[in-house]
């Protein structure tokens, strides 16, 4: 394609938005609209999704051992542990240690040692995580057949239904997003229709005149190209500026919650959306043209 080329068409697509005029606003609104929300539920389903997976690092399985498990026997109960298929990682929790830990969650004010007749009767414990957090019931039942364990408890009941629930709730957000992006393809192509439609007498005459059906199409697709991008650039900057202040007021009400705070991410999405808008604005153009050439 030559550059003047080129140029008649871009001059011809800012021309064509020109003429336009509402029905320009009216299109760019329903990108920005469109892509606005679908950036919005995807932020939701990001932070959902990183908040389930802090909750699933936090499932572990408690082995708590015979009272008089002797102290040899530790370090082979450790690694008969670290061999179970799925366990990254294992600590162990004395008897002493679970004490302290105990006694600081009552205060000072509190002997708890003295409570008890200056006996201990803690018993020594192995915290396991597991790489996977649907492993856990697995690696409970295995750690409950060894030597000396007297109890394994993991939440159970309570770690099944954490799991199928977040399983549910990305599955459920993975069919939103596609169902949004699909209502956003059909609102773009509406919209762009709406200005193809105003100008179908233009097209007819270029076909009686002897244009080809892409002499007529560049002009539109670039068209729909800066409906798009115009769209797109509106929604990823009030997106951005809307999910900055809901950040600002979380951090401050909501603070323990883990949620996606970084700029790098949000601006990651918003070059998307924009990608996305660009995409849908020359798709748009190119099935809202394609029946008037059909002359």
């Amino acid at each position: 394609m030559k550059l003047r080329t080129l140029g008649y068409y871009f001059r011809q697509a800012l021309l064509g938005l020109r003429r336009s005029g509402w029905l320009t606003v009216a299109a760019v609104a329903t990108v920005s609209i469109s892509l606005f929300l679908l950036g919005l539920f995807i932020l939701i389903i990001l932070n959902v999704n990183l908040i389930a997976r802090a909750v699933e690092s936090e499932v572990e399985a408690v082995v708590f051992l015979e009272t008089e498990t002797p102290r040899e026997t530790l370090g082979q109960l450790e690694e008969a542990l670290r061999r179970l298929p799925g366990v990254a990682e294992v600590r162990l929790v004395t008897k002493e240690e679970g004490l302290r830990q105990l006694s600081e969650h009552f205060g000072p004010q509190h002997d708890l040692l003295r409570a008890l007749g200056g006996k201990n009767p803690l018993p020594d414990c192995f915290r396991v995580r597991t790489a996977r957090p649907a492993d856990v019931p697995l690696v409970a039942q295995a750690a409950a057949k060894l030597r000396y364990v007297e109890e394994v408890k993991y939440g159970q009941g309570l770690v099944e239904r954490l799991l199928q629930v977040t399983r549910w709730l990305r599955v459920l957000g993975t069919a939103i997003i596609v169902l949004l992006a699909m209502a956003a393809v059909v609102l773009v192509a509406i919209a762009i229709r709406m200005t193809v439609f105003a100008r179908r007498r233009e097209i007819g005459i270029m076909k009686y005149v002897g244009a080809t059906d892409w002499f007529i199409r560049w002009p539109f697709f670039l068209e729909g190209m800066l409906l798009g991008l115009i769209g797109a650039a509106v929604a990823g900057f009030c997106l951005y500026l809307s999910y900055a202040m809901l950040m600002a007021r979380l951090r401050l009400s909501l603070a323990f919650l883990p949620l996606l705070s970084g700029s790098q991410e949000v601006w990651q999405l918003v070059g998307g959306l924009v990608v996305g808008g660009i995409a849908l604005g020359s798709l748009g153009s190119l099935i809202s043209v394609r029946r008037f050439l059909q002359v």
